[in-house]
């Protein structure tokens, strides 16, 4: 059975640098090191990928968003073994020791470990892939963040600063460049046809698309008016066209605070990338209609508020 101590609450800061969120940047055999002397606490990615039941994708933002292959094994390989050893290297950084791991960072691994909410974050950004690991308790909230699953960054910080962190996770890099979009900022799309066309798209048959918007007549609204018909194909070529990345959070309840309990899953927030930045996709459905997405301009300062109500269910 793992033993995980969290030790005691932490102290509130004396001044404003001590209460700022604290980060490591740590390698993978780092972390597993220092996971195995805070009582051999499980991490989140170890987790994920011994759990035998599997989380459905949004296949929505998987057909529209882009997605990075993996590296390969020999090369993964090469990288750990041309690390340096992983109990030297956290010795020379004061983590480690007389073989004891920093009361810190233990407590930040045992947080990873059990926790009360789950959010998992997936973004892929023109073809680079970073997954990030947020688990929130009563004892605060804990990240884990890495872009090649070899270097990572592990930081603890105070909820009321959790919002924050999450936005660096949805911010864009400072050059990627932008241009406006041809997707208006918010629009109703049937999310049948937005999900046959991308389909349609993803697999060379664009001349699909005006056959689907036909089947689909003053279904597509922007603000208060029907997009006309002739128009809808070539709004769906457009969003397909400007796709280059997407976002996934998972958010889900931890039962018992323990990696061993049951795990429910509430909900999936996704949002893609297009020529000016990032767009929810908003899935609701008018009163006898056919479900709806909503695709609407937002900012990476938006994903905290667009969370919130998906936390609070699984927090209530």
């Amino acid at each position: 059975m793992v033993t995980v101590d969290l030790g005691a609450p932490p102290v509130p800061p004396a001044n404003t640098l001590d209460g700022l969120p604290r980060r490591l940047p740590m390698t993978l055999p780092e972390l597993r090191l220092a996971a195995e002397r805070a009582g051999g606490a499980p991490l989140p990615f170890e987790m994920a990928a011994a759990a035998t039941t599997n989380v459905s994708q949004d296949r929505l933002s998987d057909r529209l968003g882009e997605t990075r292959s993996s590296a390969e094994e020999a090369a993964y390989a090469v990288a750990l073994d041309a690390l340096h050893e992983p109990a030297g290297s956290l010795e020379r950084r004061h983590l480690l020791v007389d073989g004891q791991i920093d009361p810190g960072l233990a407590g930040a691994i045992g947080l990873l470990a059990t926790p009360t909410v789950a959010v998992d974050l997936d973004v892929v950004v023109e073809g680079v892939q970073v997954k990030a690991w947020h688990r929130q308790s009563d004892f605060g909230v804990a990240t884990l963040s890495t872009a090649d699953g070899i270097a990572f960054e592990l930081a603890w910080l105070a909820p009321s600063q959790w919002g924050e962190e999450m936005s660096r996770v949805a911010a864009l890099p400072g050059d990627l460049p932008m241009r406006a979009s041809g997707v208006p900022g918010e629009v109703d799309i049937p999310f049948e046809l937005l999900d046959a066309a991308g389909e349609a798209l993803h697999s060379g048959r664009g001349d699909l698309v005006p056959v689907l918007a036909d089947h689909h007549s003053g279904s597509v609204v922007e603000g208060d008016r029907p997009v006309p018909d002739a128009d809808v194909a070539g709004l769906l070529q457009t969003i397909s066209r400007e796709s280059r990345g997407r976002l996934r959070a998972l958010v889900a309840h931890v039962g018992g605070g323990s990696p061993h309990e049951s795990i429910s899953v509430v909900g999936v927030l996704s949002w893609l990338l297009l020529a000016d930045g990032w767009h929810a996709l908003e899935t609701h459905q008018a009163t006898g209609d056919a479900p709806l997405v909503r695709v609407r301009a937002v900012d990476a300062s938006d994903l905290a508020p667009a969370l919130a109500p998906l936390i609070a269910e699984v927090s209530a």
